[in-house]
């Protein structure tokens, strides 16, 4: 059978980022508010269309530096998904490849080409993205939440070095829940390679003068046990 590209109508391929990380005590997502039709004026993921030099993985990493103002960004970033709904953008067919992206103290943002202004929000209150970019930042929430408890990307959160304390506020911040301290430091201390202390350091902890050990990143990547959710 002779290939014929008129059956199939030509579409655009896309990425959207959910950028991610802590900012006074909440976990955020970087938003912007679109300058050009569609959804002008609405707050939306960033992102854009691939160029056609360039693999879907080379565009998010180009969109990611533009708005975050960042040459290169200091955290991981992942796939999250493909988003095809043949009605998920009113211009034409698109398909978006989505990354999820995460890293600590991330700078104020920088508003790309097609937004008017770009900023941090708490993904509690976001509300009304457009496209459909509330489902892809509820997908990555929920990525990121399970991940923290099979991997050892909770340490993608913190600046090194960190408390275990540090690394507790991550869980609780990103689950939305609070945790016993004793019973947390106990499993993160206790799987092989979650974390290493820094011989020697220490940081005032606040309370009644005391010093805490600090610790970077250990080798080991996945969790055994992992660490679990309590039931919603």
């Amino acid at each position: 059978m002779t290939y014929d590209p008129t059956v199939y109508p030509q579409f655009a391929v896309t990425v959207d980022l959910v950028a991610l990380t802590l900012r006074n005590g909440a976990l955020s997502v970087l938003l912007v508010e679109r300058g050009e039709e569609p959804f002008r004026g609405t707050r939306a993921l960033p992102g854009g269309f691939v160029r056609p030099d360039e693999s879907a993985a080379d565009a998010a990493s180009r969109e990611l530096s533009e708005e975050t103002g960042l040459s290169i960004f200091p955290g991981y970033v992942e796939q999250l998904g493909t988003y095809s709904e043949p009605d998920r953008d009113p211009r034409m067919r698109v398909v978006s490849i989505a990354y999820v992206a995460f890293a600590p103290d991330l700078p104020e943002p920088v508003a790309g080409t097609d937004a008017a202004a770009a900023s941090w929000m708490s993904v509690d209150d976001v509300r009304d993205l457009g496209f459909d970019h509330d489902t892809i930042l509820a997908d990555a929430i929920e990525r990121v939440r399970s991940k923290l408890e099979y991997t050892t990307l909770a340490t993608n959160f913190v600046t090194d070095p960190f408390t275990i304390r540090d690394l507790q506020c991550v869980y609780e911040t990103v689950w939305g829940t609070t945790l016993d301290r004793a019973n947390f430091r106990r499993k993160v201390l206790g799987t092989t390679g979650f974390v290493e202390p820094v011989d020697g350091v220490t940081t005032a902890t606040g309370r009644r003068g005391r010093n805490a050990q600090v610790y970077r990143p250990g080798r080991a990547e996945s969790l055994h046990p992992p660490i679990l959710r309590a039931p919603m």
